[in-house]
């Protein structure tokens, strides 16, 4: 069975998602059998390269909020990751564009080492005081190193704007045909999407439907769950 599933490294949703799809698949009993395939999704695409900014004051504009309401509903993600189990920085991170990331992911999946690389990026933007926007190309390159890609083949592909452009290009248009308007979405043997952050619950659930089911695409979607889209990430209330 296949697990796709598109995210963007700059959503939050997607990190805590995709420790909350692996807690389930872990105790899936055919986990063995899933392949798991990660695809892409830009929130921001339209954002220059070199326009990187600090995420709270992106938050209280775009949402209309004081930055004290902002600092609160990154302390309520951060809670969220926390209990996950994941590492995540409230303060002084930013945010930008995350073309580049895509296309390495996707060359990285090539190497077999997508997985890998997909959970370095989330560490490096959520959990580190360094950036994945600011500091340039060998950033990047040297997270890929962390992921087992050789140094000078990623910075082949990010020197090269068009490498791997085509792929992201396609991965977003398929999310647009499946119905995917935010991120994280999960499809399951396109049998079954489950969109959202969604408990560990609901991922075991869809799991075990898919498994040895032949049905169109049905969406497990839940309005109160927390996702990230064109218009930007949910806003958790406190």
């Amino acid at each position: 069975m296949r697990v796709e599933i598109w995210s963007d490294i700059a959503c939050p949703w997607c990190y805590v998602g995709k420790a909350r799809f692996e807690k389930a698949l872990e105790a899936f009993p055919h986990r063995e059998q899933v392949e798991v395939v990660h695809r892409s999704f830009e929130l921001d695409p339209d954002r220059a390269k070199a326009d990187a900014g600090p995420v709270i004051p992106m938050l209280a504009q775009k949402y209309g909020l004081s930055e004290a309401q902002a600092e609160a509903a990154e302390d309520n993600v951060g809670a969220q990751a926390a209990a996950e189990g994941l590492e995540y920085r409230t303060r002084g991170r930013d945010h930008g564009n995350t073309f580049d990331m895509h296309r390495l992911l996707h060359f990285a999946k090539e190497q077999g080492r997508q997985d890998e690389l997909v959970q370095i990026l989330y560490r490096a933007n959520f959990a580190e005081e360094r950036s994945v926007f600011t500091e340039g190309d060998e950033r990047l390159v040297e997270l890929a190193v962390e992921a087992g890609l050789d140094a000078g083949s990623a910075r082949e592909v990010l020197a090269d704007p068009a490498a791997y452009a085509d792929e992201v290009r396609a991965d977003e248009r398929e999310a647009a045909q499946l119905g995917a308007n935010g991120v994280p979405f999960f499809v399951l043997d396109r049998q079954y999407g489950v969109s959202g952050a969604q408990p560990a619950e609901v991922f075991t659930q869809a799991l075990t439907q898919a498994w040895g089911e032949r049905s169109p695409l049905t969406l497990i979607q839940d309005d109160t769950a927390e996702a990230c889209g064109p218009d930007g990430c949910a806003v958790p209330q406190t």
